[in-house]
């Protein structure tokens, strides 16, 4: 099995490609061991010392790193995926606590605003979804009130030095472009 590397725009996170499907539906980002809970990949990943986030991804797997250096770290986390995947092991136990899916805070938006969030959201799944994801993260849309749109970033996204850069001069100009009524962009 060969996994592949891709550095992302954060310098605290790398892309693993290990050649074959990851994930099938939504993508899942977890922050902490406890958090990892439906995923034995993820749990593994958290056992190697310096490991602080991991993004589960289509077909990548986003792992975020503290100050430790990746020379490292690298060897360990390539080792950890090569062995999971040539195991058989699953990816995600359903049924086995929280999902890493973001959902402390649900959808808000007024009744009157159903139209305009349909569209927000179908740019974001079309157009920014899946350059944010060439990155090694997600996007997801959490509200809109007032001409702001809520928006959280996940994986290598989340903590990204130029992810406020993307916000702003990215999504926030594609929308505004696009969208009649939207003004600015806040990450939540």
């Amino acid at each position: 099995m060969f996994i592949q590397t891709e550095a992302t725009p954060n310098p605290a996170t790398l892309k693993f490609l290990p050649g074959r499907d990851v994930l099938v539906g939504e993508p899942r980002d977890f922050r902490s061991l406890e958090a990892a809970a439906s995923s034995p990949l993820a749990q593994s990943l958290f056992g190697i010392s310096g490991v602080t986030g991991v993004f589960l991804g289509a077909d990548f797997i986003s792992v975020t790193k503290d100050d430790t250096n990746w020379a490292h770290i690298k060897p360990a986390i390539l080792g950890v995926i090569m062995d999971h995947f040539l195991a058989g092991k699953p990816v995600i136990v359903e049924d086995a606590g929280d999902n890493g899916v973001f959902d402390e805070v649900e959808e808000f938006f007024d009744d009157a605003d159903s139209e305009t969030v349909e569209v927000i959201k179908e740019l974001l799944a079309t157009r920014v979804r899946p350059a944010v994801a060439m990155d090694g993260g997600d996007i997801i849309f959490k509200g809109f009130r007032e001409g702001t749109v809520f928006l959280h970033m996940q994986g290598a996204c989340s903590g990204c030095p130029s992810s406020t850069a993307t916000l702003k001069s990215g999504i926030e100009n594609l929308l505004r472009h696009f969208v009649p009524g939207v003004e600015t962009v806040q990450q939540v």
